[in-house]
This record gives C-alpha cells, structure tokens and sequence, in this order.
C-alpha cells in the first residue's frame, strides 16, 4: 500500500518511519527541495497548487493524508477526484482559519476566549474597547509559532499597530491569563473508532514550542474528561480520519480552546518512546482502517524541541532512558532540527534525569521544569507586544 502525504517535513519522516513496520511505503510531495523526507522515501518537489502534477502524484496511490495544514484546500479537494483524501478537506479548512475554527467550537460548546473578527479595513477602536485590554490580534491565515501576531496592552499600542497590520482577514481576541498551556491529542478512525491520549503541558518560548510533559501533572479526572469530550465532538462533527491536536488554555481550573491542528503534532512527539501506541502509528492506522492502538502513557515522558543548534549527541545519550531524534535539517535559527524524549516511570524521576542531561539543556530556551514552576502566562514572545 502507497500513502501520500502532503507536506515533507519532520511530521512526514515520523510518519513513514511509523509505517514502515507495518508494511506500508509513502510518497511525499513539498515545495521544497530540502525536505528532509528525501532521504527515507520517494518525494515530488512542486508546488501545492500545481494540478498537473498532483493528478500524477495520486497515480497508485491508496491515499493521501498530508502534515502540514496550511496546505491549500483547493488542492485537497482536486486530490478527491482521483484517491480519497484523509482527514476531509473540511477539516483542513475548519482549521486553516481562526474564525471558523473559533465557530465551530462554539457550535460545540467549546470554552473558547471572546472574539470579534473585523471587516478588512475595518475601524478597530470600537472592538478593542468591546474586548478590552488586552487584546491579541492575530491573522485569520497561515499564523504559526507565534506569527502574525499582535498584543496590545493599551491605546497606545493599537496606535502603533495600525501602522503595521496587514490588509488581510483578522480576528482579535481576549487575552487569556492562562495558568498554563495544555495540548490533547486524539484519533479517529474509518470506522468511527476513538482514541485519545492523555493531556500534555506544554511551555513555550519565542512562539515556539520548547517542553512537553507527558502526562500533564496534576490533572483532575473532570479536566481530562472535558478535554476529551471537546475532541471527541470535533472528531464526530467533521467525520474526521486521522489525529487531531487542540492546543487549550487552564485557566481558574477551566479550559479553554485555543486552536486545533488537523495532523500529528509537535506536543505527541513523547509518544513514540512515551505511549504504547505513537501518535504517528496511530494517525496512519486511523486513515488506513487497521485498529487504533492503546494511547495510554509508559510512565512519564518530557519532549524538548531542539531549536537552531545541535547538541553533543554523545553528551545526550550517556543519560539512561534518553531518545535523540535528528530530523536531517540544515541548521539555522528558530529552526526545529530535531528532538530529544526523556523517559522515567515517575515525575521525581523525570527531574533526576533530565538534571543529568549537558550543561548546554540549562540554558532558558529549553524551558526545563526546575525553571518553570513559578512560571506566570505570557503571550507568545513572537507576537509583536505594543
């Protein structure tokens, strides 16, 4: 069986390196001729949009899937004459946008934070003042890792940001002072068959995602039962295939949805070593038909992204239970180039490890738990604060 996945990114390599145990082989298609997926399977470098060569792409194709969500709709949609695309292309562009997205888990029930979306050219003050400072105010499109993003703390700072906010669709929104970030992951299968996997910490810094904790400490039953009833009613909505990601906000005990992602995500990266099924075996069970495997967590996991620069991989792998995935990527800064997963069957334990890891992992980019736990909720530092 021949999947092909959209997007050749480090999602994509996880994907196949998933499925290659379980008989299955991939063909990718990126814009990009860096695309580490080049090395482990076969890739087509064009654009999305390039019709030709996507009706070329599907030929003997069981599926496509895709990890990258910013993958144009329409392309999708042009898939769909020729082999079925998975998770829907109305998934893909529920979560493309941050209004819809923000509709649909209102529609749901969803706690989400209060919003208003302007008009293109719209005056601003009048819904700045009906939200209240402060507000964030994010493109609607194609944001990520804290781009496109804009915090305003006063009148000043919607001054200075009319001078630089794009004539595109936007959407502004409440601050939310979160106590922390949370991630759910879950899967959804052919047959309707659900999965989901515990709730995930996670801290941030620049935009980007630096620390995951696995499962998340201190979540009461009644948080991790929201949590997934929340992902369960979006699974169901959208008749969704595949694994899905809510980032969410604890806030007074409540949870609040941020955004969603329609592919494997940064924040189930703990689970290859973590879980006993990998969010990646499972997102390609899910969409092949097969029975989606356990989602329950192996003790405790931490994840830390390795942003811009390498460690020393001997330095990284003297420590017991610790797991070095590179992604094959030139270095460059606020590049993701790969990840460590440090493993203990306790929190005390996890601490003891990760304490053992180079002198290098201290530095506060790497978001470690002993320089998080009087951490208070900031926005996203490549958000443009005003």
């Amino acid at each position: 069986m021949i999947i092909g996945i959209l997007g050749g990114g480090q999602l994509g390599y996880m994907l196949a390196l998933a499925g290659y145990p379980l008989g299955l082989h991939f063909r990718f298609l990126d814009p990009s001729p860096e695309a580490p997926v080049g090395r482990i399977a076969a890739r087509v470098t064009v654009p999305f949009d390039d019709r030709k060569a996507l009706e070329k792409f599907a030929s003997g194709l069981e599926l496509v899937t895709y990890e990258f969500e910013n993958v144009p709709v329409e392309s999708a949609r042009f898939l769909e004459k020729f082999v079925p695309v998975l998770p829907t292309p109305v998934a893909l562009e529920a979560a493309q946008d941050r209004l819809v997205e923000k509709q649909l888990f209102q529609k749901l029930g969803i706690a989400t934070t209060e919003f208003v979306a302007p008009k293109v050219g719209e005056e601003l003050d009048p819904l700045v003042k009906k939200l209240g400072y402060p507000v964030i105010i994010k493109t609607r499109r194609l944001g990520y890792d804290g781009k496109g993003q804009w915090i305003l703390r006063n009148a000043d700072g919607l001054a200075l940001a009319k001078e630089e906010l794009p004539k595109v669709p936007l959407i502004l929104e409440r601050f939310v002072p979160f106590t922390r970030e949370l991630s759910i992951l879950a899967a959804r299968s052919r047959s309707g068959e659900i999965a989901i996997y515990p709730l995930v910490e996670n801290y941030h810094r620049e935009g980007i995602l630096r620390l995951s904790l696995a499962p998340a400490h201190g979540v009461s039953e009644a948080t991790q039962r929201t949590a997934e009833e929340a992902a369960r009613s979006i699974l169901e909505e959208l008749k969704y295939v595949g694994v899905l990601a809510i980032e969410l906000f604890e806030h007074d005990g409540q949870l609040v949805a941020n955004e969603m992602a329609p592919r494997v995500h940064n924040s189930g990266h703990w689970t290859i070593e973590g879980a006993v099924t990998s969010q990646f075996e499972n997102h390609l069970r899910a969409v092949t038909g097969l029975p989606l495997g356990s989602t329950e967590a192996i003790g405790c996991s931490a994840m830390i992204n390795l942003i811009g620069e390498l460690p020393n991989t001997r330095g990284v792998l003297q420590v017991a239970n610790v797991h070095l995935h590179l992604y094959g990527k030139a270095a460059r800064p606020g590049r993701k180039l790969g990840h460590v997963t440090v493993h203990a069957a306790n929190p005390e334990g996890l601490a003891a490890r990760i304490a053992e890891l180079p002198a290098s992992f201290r530095r506060p980019e790497f978001c470690l738990p002993e320089q998080t736990r009087t951490r208070v909720a900031t926005p996203p530092a490549n958000a443009v604060e005003l």
